[in-house]
This record gives C-alpha cells, sequence and structure tokens, in this order.
C-alpha cells in the first residue's frame, strides 16, 4: 500500500502532491514500483497536527480519487475517520476505507462498509483514552471493540483488515514490544496491515532524519512480514518490495522444508 497523502502537512510528504498532477504522477510511480493499493489522506493524522473540517479533506482527496479510478487499475484506500468523506470517496472511486481511529470515533462508517461492501482497515489507536498496560493486551481490548461495532453493522469478515496503529500513542519501546510480539495479533483471525514506514520510532532506533528513514523501514517489513503481516503502508514501496522478496523467500524455504 503506497502512502499518498495530499496535505501540506503530513509528517514526512507534507506538500509534495498537494496538487492534483503531482499526486496523480506519484501515484503512477508507486504503482510502477509494485504498490497494489494507493492509501489517499487529506488530512495530517500526526501528532499536534492541526485538525481540518471535512469540507477541506474532501476538497484535497475527491479530485485525486476521481483521477485515480479514472487513469489507474490500481485498488484505491481512502484514510479517513468521517463517515460523509468515506462515502463520497467511495462514490469517487475508493474500494477500501482506511479508519484510524478504528470506527470508535464516527461508527457510522461500518454501516457504509456493510451497505457498499467495501474493504475496511480497522486501525488501533491509542489516543485519548486510557490503555492497558500491556501492549497486546491493549490492542485485543481496543480492537475487540471495533471488531463489535462492524459485527453489529453486518460488515462481513471477508472485507476486514487489523491494523496494530504503530505510532499513535505508543512509544519507541512499546513499538519494538509490538513487533517482537506481533505474531500474537494472528489470534484475531484476520488479515494484518503495518504502517512503520519513517515513524519516529524508526528514527529513534537508527538516529536518521525523517527522508532517510526507509531502509529502517524496510527492515520492520521484512521483520513483520516474517511474523504474520500481510500488507505493508509505506513511502518507499520499491525498497520495501525488495525487503518484501527476501522476507518471502526465506517463508517459502520454512514451509517446503
Amino acid at each position: 500500500m503506497g502512502i499518498l497523502n495530499v496535505t501540506p502537512d503530513s509528517f514526512s510528504d507534507g506538500g509534495r502532491y498537494a496538487d492534483l498532477p503531482s499526486a496523480v504522477e506519484a501515484a503512477q510511480t508507486m504503482r510502477a514500483e509494485g504498490a497494489a493499493i494507493i492509501d489517499v489522506g487529506g488530512e495530517s493524522t500526526r501528532p499536534g497536527a492541526d485538525p481540518v473540517d471535512a469540507a477541506t479533506e474532501q476538497a484535497r482527496i475527491l479530485p485525486v480519487i476521481e483521477a485515480l479510478a479514472e487513469d489507474t487499475d490500481c485498488i484505491i484506500s481512502v484514510d479517513t475517520y468521517r463517515a460523509e468523506t468515506a462515502r463520497l470517496a467511495i462514490s469517487a472511486g475508493a474500494h477500501i476505507v482506511n479508519d484510524v481511529w478504528g470506527l470508535q470515533r464516527e461508527p457510522d462508517i461500518a454501516d457504509l462498509a456493510a451497505e457498499v461492501g467495501a474493504g475496511l482497515v480497522i486501525m488501533h489507536t491509542g489516543r485519548e483514552r486510557e490503555r492497558e498496560p500491556d501492549v497486546i493486551a491493549d490492542q485485543f481490548a481496543f480492537l475487540n471493540r471495533s471488531l463489535e461495532i462492524a459485527h453489529a453493522a453486518h460488515v462481513e469478515n471477508s472485507q476486514i483488515v487489523l491494523d496494530p496503529g504503530f505510532g499513535f500513542a505508543k512509544d519507541t519501546g512499546e513499538g519494538i514490544a509490538l513487533i517482537a510480539r506481533f505474531v500474537e495479533l494472528q489470534r484475531f483471525g484476520f488479515p494484518l496491515l503495518v504502517g512503520t514506514s519513517r515513524k519516529r520510532m524508526i528514527g529513534a532506533l537508527t538516529g536518521r532524519d525523517m527522508a532517510e528513514r526507509d531502509a529502517g523501514t524496510a527492515a520492520t517489513s521484512a521483520i513483520l512480514r516474517l511474523a504474520g503481516a500481510d500488507i505493508f503502508r509505506v513511502h518507499n514501496v520499491g525498497m520495501n518490495r525488495d525487503a518484501l522478496k527476501i522476507a518471502d523467500a526465506v517463508l517459502n524455504a520454512r514451509a517446503s522444508a
């Protein structure tokens, strides 16, 4: 999953794809490098980012989604927690809703996904709530509540992907613990998406600035693939694809041993 932030203030690429031609070109480049999904977002979710209203978010993302739907054959994901934005994005051509609040801010997203059959990424967050002290216990506490919302709305299990939410109210130690114990998340029984790309944890561990964290990101992608991750939300598609080819070769060797 290639990240396409059409925002002025996203933590890594804010402002780079704020106009329609550059956004479409970036998506085409990511597709050429091997991205199966393009994730389009119109509001930065970095810590301390200024919130935007729904109209601003929609004005940023809808023309991009429409253009991608017309000009490419990629799967399009919309990165939003607003049900109305998600509805408009699906009408414009999006196939997946990627909700960073795990259906717990606007549960109507679950109803929408059930109604139209869209894919649904349910992300864990630790923001604005009390957390369990154990990092995995908190995953299950939060995501089980999100799954209750999804199932109450009659979302099919086949539509659901879970994301443990690296970087969302998790410090470096918690992020490393989540990587080390990632295999435990397979107990959910759903495909798992991870988004470590260029996150603060990578910088803390490597000492690298934002633009120099792709190698560290690729290392986490390979490790998490070996632990059972299925989808990787990244900025540098080519480098992470290379790392995943190595991890998949190891998995294939294990399976045939």
